[in-house]
């Protein structure tokens, strides 16, 4: 008997079969973005991807995904209805990254959830699901804190000509690109949030200097005043983080949760380490 757990992005998929906490596989599979696959393609996946690298898949009882997109019911059908005809005999529950984020970050105990990854969201959790959420307003709008809301400040101060000369021969000899390819991948070519986000690399790797420094703490700031401060639960129980984004700048999320008087909980890179524990006895 095992569980399998699935944490799917739009571009790639982490798969755990678990027979216990401590026996467990993990795998990886293109992502399920349910914009870009119907039924036919999710299996077609499932059977090519998937199922060669799990052969104790004939005793899986549980599967648990969570993925992008899960927020649409016509989406979590599709999903369904997919691992239905590869898994026929388990037993079946397909969530959204909110609820993946919370179970892992808090388990059964309430707390406030923060994804900061591509995008961002925080959600309140009562221990037993999401009692409260930030609207999503989407990365041009909004998403302050992610990856791509940090990328495009990186922009910004490339191209307003606001970086000094020794990071801006940095961004040159890294990215070697001009205004008018950003502006091309920006407006014109899809999947503009990825490439706003592909330039938070660039902070990371270049920790220490004071304009990197501003940029990081200014868009973490912008997250924590625009959304955890609209929380009443902010000041009253922990605040946990996951995401590419909160683990490589964990420091910073450290000082602003001192400064706003929030206390810090789980910092994780990726939620599967805590949904191991939330659904493995």
């Amino acid at each position: 008997m095992a569980i399998l757990l699935a944490d799917s992005g739009a571009t790639k998929c982490e798969w755990c079969l678990a027979e216990s906490k401590e026996r467990t596989n993990t795998v990886f599979t293109q992502g399920i973005s349910p914009y870009f696959f119907n039924e036919e393609k999710t299996i077609a996946l499932l059977q090519q991807e998937l199922l060669p690298q799990l052969p104790g898949h004939t005793e899986i009882t549980e599967i648990h995904y969570y993925g992008t997109g899960m927020r649409n019911p016509a989406n979590v059908n599709m999903v369904k209805q997919s691992l239905r005809s590869v898994f026929k005999d388990a037993e079946l529950e397909v969530s959204d990254d909110m609820l993946s984020a919370a179970r892992a970050l808090n388990g059964h105990n309430p707390g406030l959830a923060c994804n900061l990854g591509t995008g961002s969201f925080v959600v309140y959790y009562d221990g037993k699901g999401i009692a409260k959420q930030a609207p999503g307003i989407g990365y041009i709008l909004g998403d302050e804190g992610s990856g791509a809301y940090l990328g495009k400040k990186v922009l910004q101060y490339f191209l307003y000509n606001t970086f000094d000369e020794e990071l801006r021969s940095l961004f040159d000899s890294r990215y070697n690109t001009t205004a008018v390819d950003i502006l091309e991948n920006v407006y014109r070519k899809p999947l503009a949030n990825r490439y706003l986000a592909s330039f938070c690399l660039f902070l990371s790797e270049n920790r220490g200097h004071y304009m990197i420094e501003n940029i990081i703490e200014d868009g973490l700031n912008d997250f924590f005043f625009t959304h955890l401060c609209k929380f009443t639960e902010s000041w009253t129980l922990p605040i946990h983080f996951v995401g590419g984004v909160s683990f490589a700048f964990r420091d910073v999320i450290k000082e602003l949760c001192n400064s706003y008087e929030f206390e810090l909980g789980n910092i994780l890179k990726n939620p599967m380490e805590g949904l191991i524990q939330y659904h493995v006895q």
